[in-house]
């Protein structure tokens, strides 16, 4: 008996191109040399392999038409999100609220920590900065001294308020580029993803008042062209699995503990009860803040305490 993905014509093309979008078991792939749009399926052989394309994936596929075809292989990947799952990401706009929902840096750190591991850059873009306007002068001293943090890092920096009427910031970071829009949800990525392509319309939700985050408004990944790159919206979440890290390569998604970890006296240190840690050091000294040194200690103790996964 034939499978289903045999009746493709013996004479159908081959075409090659980037999965743009995936929904109900449809493949939507954009061909690279005409960006015609083709609605295709996965050959059960990825089935057998337990491979699933991905958003961003580079594809051959070959198609009866355009509301026929099949993906036939997937090309090497140079990157891969496994929380959104999304392929071959270059730069990652990391979405951050100052407000409602407030600023939570041990979630923030552990994107950080993700996006490094993948070694994908991350660009920090803090939202609701007008309405940080509005708070009480110490709630603004914190949110300039936590934003000055990842500053101090290196960590390319962009305030909602910069984009108001200008995003050459922006575009000169992501041109010819495929970058994605993580965080949180409620955090402002549909809002910011609506000034930088006002014909999507996504919708925008509210905070829940009991859950004190937002509500998702996006339910699928999708690929949208933008300054001659492509971006992805990505439903928003809550927490993020990064306990399939090494603890002993930990350090290494810290920049500022990357650095200079070669100074510790003792290879493989991990910064937490060696004597002569260079790290330590510069915690002690200041140069290392201590919210990111906690956000460290968190991570290296759940991935310690995490049960191995077979």
């Amino acid at each position: 008996m034939k499978r289903k993905d045999d009746y493709i014509q013996p004479n159908a093309p081959t075409y090659t191109g980037q999965i743009i979008k995936a929904l109900s078991g449809f493949y939507y792939v954009e061909e690279k040399e005409s960006q015609v749009i083709y609605t295709t399926r996965a050959r059960g052989q990825f089935r057998n392999t337990q491979t699933t394309p991905l958003v961003g994936d580079f594809v051959e596929f070959q198609a009866n038409n355009t509301k026929e075809g099949y993906v036939m292989k997937i090309l090497p990947r140079y990157s891969q999100m496994i929380r959104p799952a999304v392929a071959n990401v270059d730069v990652a706009l990391l979405v951050a609220s100052v407000t409602e929902p407030q600023i939570q840096p041990k979630l923030l750190d552990r994107f950080l920590v993700y996006l490094e591991s993948e070694n994908i850059e991350p660009i920090l873009y803090f939202s609701k900065m007008d309405l940080a306007d509005q708070a009480s002068q110490a709630d603004k001293d914190r949110i300039d001294q936590f934003i000055k943090v990842y500053k101090e890092v290196g960590y390319q920096v962009i305030l909602s308020t910069d984009l108001d009427g200008n995003f050459d910031q922006l575009k000169e970071l992501v041109a010819n580029r495929t970058m994605v829009v993580v965080g949180q949800s409620g955090v402002g990525k549909s809002t910011l993803l609506n000034r930088l392509l006002p014909s999507l319309a996504i919708e925008t939700g509210e905070i829940s008042t009991s859950l004190g985050r937002g509500r998702h408004t996006t339910r699928h990944t999708e690929l949208h062209d933008i300054f001659e790159g492509k971006v992805a919206d990505t439903p928003g979440f809550s927490s993020i699995d990064i306990d399939q890290l090494d603890k002993v390569l930990l350090s290494n998604y810290f920049p500022e503990m990357r650095a200079i970890q070669d100074q510790c006296k003792f290879r493989g240190c991990t910064h937490i009860q060696e004597p002569k840690c260079a790290v330590k050091a510069a915690l002690d000294a200041g140069e290392i803040a201590q919210s990111r040194y906690d956000s460290y200690l968190q991570i290296f103790q759940e991935i310690d305490n995490a049960k191995p996964k077979y």
